[in-house]
C-alpha cells in the first residue's frame, strides 16, 4: 500500500510540474527595455497558448507574442481585427535570447488600446 501511495504521489508531482516545461514563461522577456513599435501585420495566428503576429517595422520583422485567445476575446480583440496588412502599435518587452521577438503588454488597433496582460 505504501508503494502505491508513493507511486501516486510521484505521478501527481510529475503531472503538476510537467506542463511548466512547455511554457516559455515571461521571465525570458526583459522588462527593463520597453519597446514601442508601430508596424504592419504580415502574418497572424489566433490560437493557444498565445496568439502571435509577425509585425513589419521599418526594415525588421518582429514576432509579437500576444495573449491567449480567450483573454483577447474577453478584451474585445477579435481575429478579424488583426488581419494581414493591418497597422497596429505594440508596446512590450524584447526576448532576452530570441532576436526580434517581443511580448506584447498592450496593443493599439485603430487608435484603441487593448491590454494583453492585466
Amino acid at each position: 500500500m505504501k508503494k502505491i501511495k508513493l507511486a501516486a504521489f510521484v505521478l501527481l508531482l510529475f503531472l503538476s510540474t510537467a506542463f511548466t516545461w512547455f511554457h516559455h514563461g515571461w521571465a525570458n522577456y526583459d522588462q527593463t527595455k520597453p519597446l514601442d513599435y508601430t508596424g504592419t501585420i504580415q502574418e497572424f495566428t489566433y490560437e493557444n497558448p498565445h496568439a502571435t503576429a509577425k509585425l513589419a517595422v521599418k526594415d525588421q520583422t518582429w514576432t509579437v507574442v500576444l495573449a491567449p485567445t480567450s483573454r483577447m476575446q474577453e478584451r474585445g480583440v477579435l481575429a478579424e481585427m488583426l488581419a494581414k496588412g493591418t497597422s497596429i502599435r505594440v508596446v512590450g518587452y524584447p526576448h532576452r535570447e530570441v532576436k526580434n521577438e517581443m511580448r506584447a503588454e498592450r496593443i493599439f488597433v485603430k487608435g484603441k488600446k487593448y491590454e494583453m496582460r492585466r
